[in-house]
């Protein structure tokens, strides 16, 4: 483009110049040729002086007076013509210079930028006049480049969502299955001593069965779209009863988990199936990482602004959470250094935090002197 454009500028400028001496020396010929007549009027003006015509000769000076004057008023204008190819080719050459540095030069820029484009390498920024044409045109692909950008973030974003939905349901899919095995083993053991026993356990085995029914087919939902699928649909809940049958198919015995049922009854908005997850997960890591027995229980609280609230408490006896792995706890994958050999995908406290955010709760893990405290915070409508 800059060669092709030089090109036509160095054509202009020769045009220019030809036209110009053209002119110039079409004129100086012509002016010549009228000296030449100018000579032999004054040769006849001489011989009519020396025949005595000096009448005539009065005539033919006058006249030729008259031609003097205006060949010199045409000498002025024909030494105008330089003068005008002489601006004309500064005009070219302003002309020139103003396109090549207003348009010529964005435009390589451009071309430039877009080669840098192609190569993948979208984070160098466009600089560009918004004043003029080619700096709208700058500005608009400089637009599409950040545009391009987000679309690459948002893309990333995306697999990763991806990744972290499908860990999540995985990782949901472990504490029913380990259910299911238990109340198995117990069955295997022939531990249900009666027929209401054996009930009991073909019951929780149903009922887990359909918990992971239930998280694959959010998994099959996910697969053919993104993790807004895994809706969070909040119903009336009443909380003790509710804690209470969770506790219970966990350790249908009582061995291991204990609840204290609280002297009143209260009524949450939650996804009962959401909430169990949160409920499970918490008695699960107490039991992995504390490997002491755990005390389950519901206490109501209020804040500083008098705002009431519900807590289902999960109290493990072991060492609890290292304070330098508190700010990092809820991040997804994040391990803290206590886990030891158990096995773990980082996942479980990041889901708890996921999923009370979408019932308006919250989690909140103290370190006490007994060992650590885990609690699902809900609010309660003031009275």
């Amino acid at each position: 483009m800059g060669k092709r454009f030089l090109g036509v500028m160095i054509f202009l400028a020769l045009l220019i110049v030809c036209v110009t001496l053209g002119l110039y020396f079409f004129t100086a010929r012509t002016a010549n040729e009228k000296s030449r007549d100018r000579i032999v009027d004054v040769n006849e003006i001489e011989n009519l002086m020396d025949s005595g015509e000096s009448e005539k000769a009065s005539e033919k000076l006058t006249d030729l007076a008259a031609d003097l004057r205006a060949d010199s008023s045409k000498v002025e204008r024909d030494s105008y013509i330089l003068v005008i190819g002489g601006v004309a080719l500064l005009c070219l050459l302003i002309a020139g210079i103003v396109v090549f540095v207003t348009v010529l030069q964005p435009l390589r820029k451009i071309a430039k930028y877009t080669t840098e484009i192609a190569k993948g390498n979208t984070d160098i920024p466009l600089t560009y006049d918004r004043g003029s044409d080619v700096g709208e045109f700058s500005w608009a692909f400089d637009s599409m480049r950040k545009e391009l950008n987000k679309a690459r973030a948002s893309e990333k974003e995306a697999i990763e969502n991806n990744k972290t939905v499908i860990a999540t349901l995985s990782h949901d899919i472990k504490t029913p299955i380990a259910s299911i095995r238990a109340y198995a083993e117990g069955l295997e053991a022939n531990l249900d001593s009666s027929p209401e026993k054996r009930a009991q356990y073909l019951q929780v085995i149903m009922k887990k069965s359909d918990e992971v029914s239930k998280v694959t087919n959010d998994l099959f939902l996910h697969s053919l779209s993104d993790m807004h699928r895994l809706t969070v649909e909040n119903k009336d809940v009443e909380v003790s009863a509710f804690t209470e049958e969770a506790v219970r198919d966990l350790d249908p015995e009582g061995k291991e988990i204990s609840f204290m049922k609280p002297g009143f009854t209260e009524t949450i908005k939650a996804d009962p199936g959401r909430l169990l997850q949160c409920i499970e997960n918490l008695i699960s890591n107490a039991r992995k990482y504390a490997a002491t027995d755990v005390e389950v229980y519901i206490e109501k609280a209020s804040d500083e602004n008098g705002q009431p609230s519900l807590s289902i408490c999960v109290q493990d006896h072991g060492k609890g959470i290292p304070d330098e792995d508190m700010p990092f706890i809820f991040d997804k994958f994040y391990r803290g250094h206590n886990h030891g050999e158990n096995p773990g995908s980082g996942l479980g406290l990041y889901i708890v935090k996921y999923l009370m955010g979408q019932m308006n709760g919250d989690i909140k893990l103290t370190n006490t002197p007994r060992g650590l405290l885990a609690k699902l915070v809900f609010p309660l409508p003031s009275r």
